[in-house]
C-alpha cells in the first residue's frame, strides 16, 4: 500500500461565486467542475464551466454526477442543499464570511485548501493594501456623508456588515451600523420605513440583490421628500454582483463604486 502527499482537492464545485473568482485568481480553475448561475467574474468561467447550481438551490443529481470531491457552499441560506449533498456522501465546505477580515480569511483557506498558500496570502495583501489607500484618501476628506444602503425595498433591508465597512472606509457614515452586525437579513429589516428619513442620509445606495433598484420608487416614499439624499438626488445603484458577493469583487470593483459616488458627493458639497 502506497500513500501520496494530498495537494488539495481536485474536483470542486462552486455553489456561488466567490469561491470560483478566488480560485481563477489563484490559477487553479482547472480544480472547477461546476458553478453557480449568478457566478459572472470572470466571464469565462460561464464559458468553460457547468451550472449546477443558483443561490438558494441547486441540482443534487447534476453535483453528484460531476463526481466532486468537494463542494463550497456559503451560509445559511444553503443549509438545505448541503444538507441533500451530504445525504448523498458529498464533501461539502460552507463558509459564512460576513465581513472584511472573514472575507479576507476566506481567501487565505481556500489557498491552503489547494496548496496554495503563498499565492493566496500574496492577494490578501494587495487587497488589504487596496483598501487601505481607500481608507487614506478618504481621511483627507473634512467632510463625511451619512450613507443608507439598501439591500431589499420590501420590506426595506439594511446592508450587511462588509458593506457597511466598505462605506466607512470609502468614507462614508452607515446610517445604521447596529443593523450590520447582524448576520440574516431578516434581522436588518427596517421595520418603521420613517427611520430612515430620521436618519438624514446624504447618499442612498441601492443594491436589490439582483433587481434593478429604482431611484424614483424610493424618492417617491411618502415622508421620505425632505431626506437630503432624495433632495439632492444622490441615489445611486450599485451592482448586487459588485458589493453582495463576499469575495474579491466586493474588496475591488465594490469599494470602488462606493467611492465614486463619495467623491461625486464630495466635489458638490466643497
Amino acid at each position: 500500500m502506497t500513500f501520496a502527499i494530498p495537494t488539495g482537492p481536485r474536483r470542486i464545485v462552486c455553489l456561488t461565486e466567490e469561491p470560483t473568482e478566488i480560485l481563477y485568481a489563484l490559477g487553479e480553475q482547472e480544480r472547477i467542475v461546476g458553478i453557480s448561475a449568478f457566478t459572472e467574474r470572470p466571464p469565462e468561467a460561464r464559458r468553460d464551466k457547468p451550472i449546477v447550481s443558483g443561490f438558494t438551490g441547486g441540482s443534487v443529481k447534476k453535483i453528484v454526477a460531476l463526481q466532486p470531491d468537494l463542494v463550497i457552499g456559503f451560509s445559511d441560506i444553503q443549509a438545505e442543499l448541503a444538507k441533500q449533498l451530504i445525504a448523498r456522501n458529498q464533501s461539502v465546505l460552507i463558509f459564512n464570511q460576513r465581513s472584511i477580515q472573514e472575507i479576507l480569511a476566506v481567501i487565505a483557506d481556500l489557498g491552503r485548501l489547494v496548496n496554495r498558500a503563498a499565492a493566496a496570502e500574496a492577494l490578501v495583501v494587495g487587497y488589504i493594501q487596496r483598501l487601505e489607500r481607500a481608507a487614506d484618501s478618504a481621511a483627507r476628506r473634512a467632510v463625511k456623508p451619512r450613507v443608507y444602503f439598501e439591500e431589499w425595498d420590501e420590506p426595506q433591508i439594511s446592508g450587511i456588515r462588509w458593506v457597511s465597512e466598505l462605506m466607512g472606509i470609502a468614507g462614508g457614515d452607515d446610517c445604521f451600523p447596529e443593523l450590520a452586525r447582524e448576520a440574516l437579513g431578516k434581522n436588518r429589516i427596517i421595520a418603521d420605513a420613517l427611520e430612515v428619513p430620521r436618519r438624514s442620509p446624504d447618499i442612498i445606495l441601492g443594491s436589490w440583490c439582483g433587481k434593478k433598484f429604482r431611484p424614483e420608487t424610493v424618492a417617491s416614499r411618502a415622508g421620505w421628500q425632505d431626506v437630503p439624499a432624495v433632495r439632492t438626488g444622490f441615489l445611486r445603484e450599485i451592482k448586487s454582483s459588485l458589493i453582495l458577493q463576499p469575495g474579491p469583487a466586493a474588496l475591488t470593483d465594490g469599494v470602488s463604486e462606493i467611492q465614486n459616488v463619495i467623491l461625486e458627493w464630495a466635489r458638490n458639497h466643497a
